[in-house]
């Protein structure tokens, strides 16, 4: 007998719908986020603005963005925006999970816009440079980061878009960050850069 193996799964779709059970249990006022201007965040965002039928490019989009998804949460409880979208890569989106005042609304397939090392335009000779990056993407930086730099000094922050000002505020040499960060704050890659595959939740208040 012969066995033929199963057809391997297709990946999902950028976009595809995880659930979409209760993302209309609050009328649509806002979507926050984590900012600044330029993280994947806010791009997730304007999809799922995009995808309600009370959103879309009939009414200006209303991305809101925050220092941290924590600020992003209390936003959302005090009726400042509708909807939170959290990255499922955040190492704590479990509080928004466990959070009594808040409810799952949906999940979302979103592929990140290119990620790669950036610098300032006149580059970086530290041996040792000092990297900006946020937690979650931290390992990309050794993919990426070519070995003549030897070992990096990594640097926290709030946000990959947070990465790239540090980089333009001298606060690092080099920064983890995505391609419209890159653009905002007039730096220019150094290394290869790729997508992330993601997940995304959507946040309501809990009725």
């Amino acid at each position: 007998m012969t066995i033929t193996a199963p057809a391997p799964l297709a990946p999902p779709a950028a976009g595809d719908w995880v659930i979409r059970d209760h993302l209309h249990r609050q009328p649509l006022t806002a979507v926050g986020t984590l900012g600044p201007e330029g993280t994947s965040s806010q791009d997730a965002a304007g999809f799922l603005w995009n995808s309600l039928p009370d959103g879309g490019p009939h009414r200006p989009q209303d991305v809101r963005l925050f220092e941290t998804y924590e600020k992003a949460g209390e936003a959302l409880r005090r009726g400042d925006v509708s909807h939170l979208v959290v990255a499922n890569a955040y190492s704590g989106v479990d509080r928004f999970y466990m959070d009594p005042e808040l409810s799952l609304a949906a999940a979302f397939h979103w592929e990140t816009p290119p990620y790669g090392i950036a610098s300032l335009p006149s580059g970086t000779q530290d041996v040792s440079p000092r990297v900006a990056s946020h937690p979650a993407p931290v390992p990309i930086v050794g993919q990426l980061l070519d070995a003549s730099f030897g070992t990096p000094k990594i640097s926290l922050v709030t946000s990959t878009s947070a990465a790239a000002r540090a980089v333009r505020e001298g606060e690092a040499d080099l920064a983890l960050t995505t391609l419209p960060a890159a653009r905002l704050y007039g730096l220019v890659f150094i290394s290869s850069t790729r997508t992330i595959q993601m997940v995304w939740s959507v946040f309501v208040r809990e009725q």
